[in-house]
């Protein structure tokens, strides 16, 4: 007997609708897919907006905080005994001035003379214009108990490891000098000082990093190149270099709206050792950036303003409030080298 074998099939029709069923739901898993990867791509370029600008004024916070801070890599002490000198006037220390021998010590090994730390001279950190560069001349304080004073140094032999000041009181070899109080214009004023900050250029120095060394550093906001510069160096460098995409802290920096400016400054003056000083006592840093990319989703740049209200330094506000009692041999004026770093 033979067996009949069925030769029927999908029909055309059944074929056609299957086919269609199979475009719809890719169709839809596709959309999905393609709205999830325009929204992931929105997410991204919003968390690298972010994450930059909140990296750079975290770091313009710190720095700010820590602008007039004084300070030495090592400790300084005087090498041999110092006699009062017979006749002296503070005020004016290339008068009777005595050249003294110093000696700088680690913790390490307390007997020794250091001449480098991390490859920096400890005599680094004090500073002497002489009246002939405007009368920048560094404070020091013996810390001796009751002979302790402040001299104003007249010069500085950094090779040499000697200053010459003014001591009107005797001191015993091993007696510390330590550069107390804190710059007047460790953030430079915007007015009182020739070429100082400005609403796009902030200008600040002193032991910023805390490292014992002191630099000088500008922020300068450039809308026009959409770039945020941070060009750091010693302060007592020769000559200010040339800013270079390698000093770049932001890539998309905008014009603020409504024409805010990038860096505003709360200012007042106050007399000390008879030079008026301007104090800056607060910073307001507002910086607008946009992503990189444009949204996918609205095809437009996405943007934020990231605004810090009176970030104050801490040190040039502690000098300011000394000033304001009456101590002013707590205000160190502005070493020369630093002006020369300004224009």
């Amino acid at each position: 007997m033979n067996r009949t074998h069925s030769e029927a099939g999908f029909s055309l029709v059944e074929l056609l609708v299957s086919i269609g069923l199979l475009l719809v739901v890719s169709s839809i898993v596709t959309s999905a897919l393609m709205q999830m990867t325009q929204a992931q791509t929105t997410i991204w370029n919003r968390t690298e907006m972010h994450s930059g600008i909140r990296g750079a004024t975290e770091l313009l916070q710190q720095e700010v905080g820590q602008a007039g801070r004084t300070a030495l890599s090592a400790t300084v002490s005087l090498n041999a005994p110092v006699a009062a000198a017979a006749s002296c006037d503070p005020g004016t220390p290339v008068t009777n001035a005595v050249t003294v021998a110093v000696v700088s010590k680690d913790d390490k090994t307390p007997p020794n003379v250091v001449t480098s730390v991390n490859g920096i001279n400890p005599l680094s950190g004090i500073f002497a214009g002489g009246a002939a560069l405007g009368g920048a001349f560094e404070l020091l304080f013996t810390l001796d108990g009751d002979s302790q004073e402040a001299v104003k140094v007249a010069s500085v032999d950094k090779t040499g490891s000697t200053i010459t000041a003014c001591f009107t009181k005797a001191h015993l070899a091993g007696t510390v000098l330590s550069p107390l109080g804190a710059f007047a214009t460790g953030i430079v004023p915007p007015t009182g000082v020739v070429n100082g900050s400005s609403a796009t250029v902030l200008k600040l120095y002193g032991d910023i990093i805390g490292d014992g060394n002191m630099v000088y550093i500008e922020y300068t906001c450039d809308t026009v190149n959409h770039n945020l510069y941070r060009n750091v160096m010693a302060y007592d460098a020769a000559s200010k270099p040339a800013v270079t995409n390698s000093q770049i802290l932001l890539s998309n920096i905008i014009d603020n709206p409504g024409g805010t400016a990038c860096f505003t400054y709360q200012t007042t003056t106050v007399s000390a050792q008879g030079t008026p000083f301007t104090f800056v006592l607060d910073v307001a840093v507002t910086l607008t950036v946009q992503t990189q990319q444009l949204d996918p989703l609205t095809k437009q740049y996405q943007t934020e303003t990231k605004a810090l209200l009176n970030v104050s330094p801490r040190n040039i506000f502690a000098a300011w409030e000394m000033a304001s009692l009456g101590y002013t041999d707590h205000i160190q004026s502005t070493p020369i080298t630093v002006t020369a770093l300004l224009p």
